[in-house]
């Protein structure tokens, strides 16, 4: 057992005023709170001539000060249990429950009584301080005192044990009561519940009802969350048909617990029903409603209960500034992170995990910067988990130096960092520092995860590494015993689709051990596209279209190939369809920050501020880069339109805006970074090349797979992408 230190203090000297009777004294110390008051009572008490009585003893032992309590309790010569246990159920409801053990110790030092009532707060103390050791040891205690039957000693263990994560010794304690009552089965689905094992706490729900056990609101809330925690949609709604049929009172706590399982689940127009009724409505289950509506796409709704809420804490900010991170509007993610400043709420580690990530969707490096700077001063800089995310941050928004950094100067390092690094690497094209960091990872003995593979494969396929690729994959089963799953092998469909090795890709596609799924059937379909094989992208695009038949870009796709071969009545009947379906191409937009403002554009966009200057600018370079041989490229448009419409479509694309926004306002000789939606188009690829030629600046583009740095007329990619 951990020695708990004796508290050591004076003991007041009386004085000599006249000592009131012993009634006097209690009722003092009954309306009394000041420590003052209890040592001149005490005072008292010793300069008189009687022995105090056990209710004047007992008001002493609970003094505002537990040090002081201790001290008065180390002079008392043998305490009876009468005195001991509510001095140690005074303990363990107090601030230092561990002080409960210091009596405990005396009491087995000096061979003092213990009773059974002792024991339910000693084990109390123990599960608040969490010291296992103790209330094992209590637990002994009482087994060699025959009170380990006693129902209030049982459910104290459980309480112990649950507290301390020791699940299977609670449940060992749970199956040995020979009577349950509804507290204990309480503390035993409460326990599943905050281990996650989410499936034992519905089995002994369900165990429960089989014995007959009304289920109280507590028990219902409790595995209602479990419901909702483990996405068990099926089970939630049983609860509640099982609450309706009994006729249960559905009080706030209840309606609280059912409305943050519908939203959990994603059942939101059951979620909202209930939340109406409620009144008034707690801060708690507005933020469950802001998660759930967030987290299936709908934030306008988790926007607008977020703006109805008269209170609002951490938590709740956190979780709107976290839904529009994960719905791809980082800006306003960033400007709600803002007004969280503003009102002077200190962000924790969730809220900072948030907003990274939304700094590292916007990929403006100057905001990441300012995100890092502000981390490192609030505290946040020696976090493994922060570290992480700042690494993935600055890959994302062009800067693989300041990622390595990060990384270089990391304390501790888990398989988060090592991945993240090499995904950097991976995305930035770097293939062979990518293998390097692997191979070093496995050196400082850290085990790849399937994360790391997809990684590594990743910057294998982007660089046409195939039989470094091929060697990986096969080391990850054999070597690291590691299943390969979808994302695994749609890798090497990528792979070797890139390296226009389509045979071996479909033969991947063929004998993977499961069906391919849409992102697998899409990677080979690009691959066809960009290879030109329409007889094999024609086939791709109908498989993707029969597992996801809104699929805009295979749509998009099976009509390119119908351009091409000039099918125009078959690409009208597909714009058709996607017109009375509501399906259109993902339009092209790219973004650019200068003075810490953030511009997008899209495709002939001419709505920019500065959008006559932008034209006028775009036709100037035009113009000076068909001096160095520059035309434009217009085989990715394959509508019916004229060669003329063609190169302008194919000249307005929102990159080139963006660009040539960055040539007029930018600083001379500083980099011009750009973030675009969709992958480079091969004529703005080419485009990109002779600006930063001809006008001497470095470009960096983040496209939907990759980055490319484009320098001095030559791209990081190596015109493979």
């Amino acid at each position: 057992m951990s020695a708990v230190p004796q508290p050591t203090i004076s003991l007041p000297t009386p004085n000599l005023n006249s000592i009131p009777t012993p009634t006097t004294l209690l009722k003092t110390l009954s309306s009394s709170h000041s420590l003052a008051h209890f040592k001149q009572v005490h005072a008292h008490i010793l300069r008189s001539t009687h022995s105090p009585s056990h209710s004047l003893i007992l008001k002493l032992l609970s003094s505002p000060s537990i040090p002081y309590s201790l001290s008065i309790f180390s002079h008392l010569p043998h305490p009876l249990p009468s005195l001991s246990t509510p001095f140690l159920r005074h303990l363990s409801r107090s601030s230092k429950p561990e002080f409960a053990f210091f009596v405990y110790q005396r009491l087995r030092n000096e061979g003092i009584p213990i009773d059974r009532f002792a024991f339910p707060p000693l084990l109390k103390a123990a599960s608040r301080v969490g010291w296992l050791a103790e209330g094992k040891e209590i637990h002994g205690f009482g087994f060699k005192s025959g009170f380990h039957s006693d129902p209030f000693v049982q459910t104290g263990l459980m309480v112990m044990y649950v507290a301390c994560g020791r699940l299977p010794e609670a449940r060992l304690v749970f199956d040995k009561m020979s009577y349950r009552d509804i507290v204990a089965w309480r503390i035993m689905i409460d326990g599943y519940c905050q281990s996650e094992l989410f499936d034992d706490a519905l089995e002994l729900f369900e165990e429960m009802k089989r014995a007959n056990i009304e289920a109280d609101k507590f028990v219902l809330s409790s595995i209602l969350s479990a419901c909702g925690r483990a996405g068990n949609l099926d089970c939630g709604k049983a609860i509640h048909d099982y609450i309706i049929q009994k006729e249960l009172v559905i009080d706030a706590h209840l309606r609280c617990a059912l409305v943050t399982m519908y939203a959990s689940c994603g059942c939101m127009d059951m979620a909202q029903q209930l939340y109406d009724q409620m009144i008034p409505k707690n801060v708690v289950v507005s933020t469950a409603m802001v998660s759930g509506y967030s987290r299936h796409g709908r934030v306008k709704d988790a926007r607008l209960i977020f703006d109805q809420m008269v209170e609002k804490d951490l938590v709740s900010w956190s979780a709107m500034i976290s839904g529009y991170a994960e719905s791809d509007q980082p800006q306003e993610a960033l400007r709600l992170f803002n007004e969280l400043q503003i009102l002077g709420i200190r962000s924790d580690q969730v809220t900072m995990l948030s907003v990274i990530s939304a700094c590292a969707n916007l990929g403006v490096l100057d905001k990441a910067k300012w995100m890092h700077v502000y981390a490192d001063k609030n505290g946040f800089g020696g976090s493994l988990r922060i570290n992480n995310a700042l690494i993935d941050m600055y890959a994302k928004c062009g800067s693989l130096e300041r990622a390595k950094n990060v990384f270089e100067k990391m304390t501790s390092r888990n398989v988060i960092s090592w991945t993240s690094m090499i995904n950097a690497f991976a995305i930035h094209g770097d293939a062979n520092n990518a293998l390097r960091y692997f191979q070093k990872m496995k050196e400082a003995c850290v085990e790849p995860n399937g994360v790391t593979f997809v990684g590594v494969l990743y910057a294998c396929s982007h660089a046409g590494l195939v039989e470094e690729g091929r060697k990986i994959f096969a080391s990850m089963i054999n070597e690291h015993n590691i299943t390969p799953k979808h994302e695994h092998y749609g890798c090497m469909v990528d792979l070797f689709g890139r390296a226009n090795l389509l045979r071996e890709a479909v033969e991947i596609v063929e004998t993977m051990p499961f069906a391919p799924n849409v992102v697998i059937w899409g990677s080979l379909m690009s691959a066809c596209q960009i290879h030109g094989e329409t007889e094999l992208g024609e086939f791709t695009a109908k498989r993707v279209l029969e597992l996801e038949p809104d699929h805009d870009g295979a749509l998009v796709v099976l009509s390119n190939i119908y351009a091409k071969e000039r099918k125009w009545k078959n690409v009208g009947d597909l714009r058709q369809l996607m017109k009375e379906r509501g399906i259109s191409k993902e339009r092209g937009c790219s973004r650019i920050e200068l003075n810490d403002e953030v511009h997008e554009f899209l495709v002939a966009d001419r709505n920019h501020k500065q959008a006559y200057e932008i034209y006028e600018k775009l036709n100037e370079v035009v113009s000076r880069l068909k001096l160095d041989g520059y035309a434009p490229n217009t085989g990715c448009v394959l509508v019916d339109l004229e060669e003329e419409e063609k190169r302008e479509v194919v000249q307005w694309h929102s990159e080139k805006l963006a660009l040539c926004y960055g040539l007029i306002n930018g600083a001379k000789e500083s980099c011009i970074q750009i973030v675009k939606n969709l992958r480079v188009c091969e004529d703005c690829h080419t485009f990109m090349k002779l600006v930063s030629k001809v006008y001497r600046r470095e470009i960096v583009v983040r496209d939907r797979t990759r980055f490319h740095h484009y320098r001095d007329g030559v791209c990081s990619c190596r015109d493979y992408w």
